[in-house]
Formats: C-alpha cells, sequence, structure tokens
C-alpha cells in the first residue's frame, strides 16, 4: 500500500510541479503593471518634445513663407511702377496686370488682408503719379523668433 500512495503522491507532484512550470511560462510571457506604467510614460514624454518641435517648425515655416511673399509683392511693386510709369493703387491692379498670379494669404492671419504703405515718393523722374510703395503683414503678433512684430516686416 505504501508503494500505491507514493506513486500517487508522486503522480500529484508531477501534475502540481507541471502546472507551476506552466504558470512561470504563462507568467514570464507578460509585463507587470510597473513595465507598462514606465514604458507609457517614456513614450508620453517622447510625445511632449515632439509636439513642441512641431509647433516650433510650422511657426518658423509660416515665417519663412511670410518673408518670401513679401519679397514677391514688394519686387511686383517695383515692377508694376517701373513698367507702367505709376505706382499701383492698390494689390488688385497687380494680379489685373499679371505681375502677381493672386494676392497671396498672409500665412500668420491666414487671410488675404495686407496692410499698404503709400508715400508721395516717385521711384523714377518718369513716374507720374503715387501709390503703394510697401507692404507689410496685418498682424500686430510679435514672432517668437526675431522679436519683433510681423507688420514691421
Amino acid at each position: 500500500m505504501r508503494t500505491g500512495r507514493k506513486r500517487m503522491l508522486s503522480n500529484k507532484i508531477s501534475i502540481f510541479l507541471a502546472t507551476r512550470r506552466q504558470a512561470r511560462k504563462f507568467l514570464a510571457a507578460g509585463f507587470t503593471l510597473l513595465e507598462l506604467m514606465i514604458v507609457l510614460t517614456i513614450i508620453m514624454i517622447l510625445l511632449t518634445m515632439a509636439a513642441g518641435r512641431y509647433d516650433r517648425s510650422v511657426q518658423h515655416a509660416r515665417e519663412a513663407t511670410l518673408k518670401q511673399d513679401l519679397f514677391v509683392m514688394r519686387q511686383a511693386i517695383q515692377q508694376y511702377t517701373l513698367d507702367k510709369q505709376a505706382a499701383p493703387t492698390s494689390l488688385d491692379d497687380l494680379v489685373q496686370s499679371k505681375y502677381l498670379s493672386a494676392i497671396p494669404k498672409d500665412p500668420i492671419t491666414n487671410k488675404p488682408d495686407w496692410h499698404t504703405d503709400s508715400e508721395d515718393v516717385l521711384l523714377s523722374p518718369e513716374q507720374t503719379t503715387t501709390g503703394i510703395t510697401d507692404v507689410h503683414s496685418a498682424s500686430n503678433v510679435i514672432s517668437s523668433f526675431e522679436n519683433t512684430a510681423y507688420n514691421t516686416w
């Protein structure tokens, strides 16, 4: 009888040990809650840093677009004035005369609301009338990169 008991006991122990091994394998395949929380915290820190850089790069791109648009419109105003012997009275004159294909949107305000400067200065001796001499952004916001207002560019 003792042999039978030992066999039953050894069978129960082996089954118990086998289920413990399977349980360990199952537990070893997953992650603990602490490990998951650490990984999620690291991901959140990286996302926060990336979002800040993304916002700055978007703002930098808007400023670069504003500078390019101002340059192109100022060139068109000068060329119109030299060709027609008269300064344009509005930005629409540049579009109608095909010096600009369209009035661009101000990238800061996202509207085509440019502030134009008109002076009584003649750019050439042949010029007969005055009109627009310069163009600026309509935004009073200060640039975070250059610390100057956009309407002073």
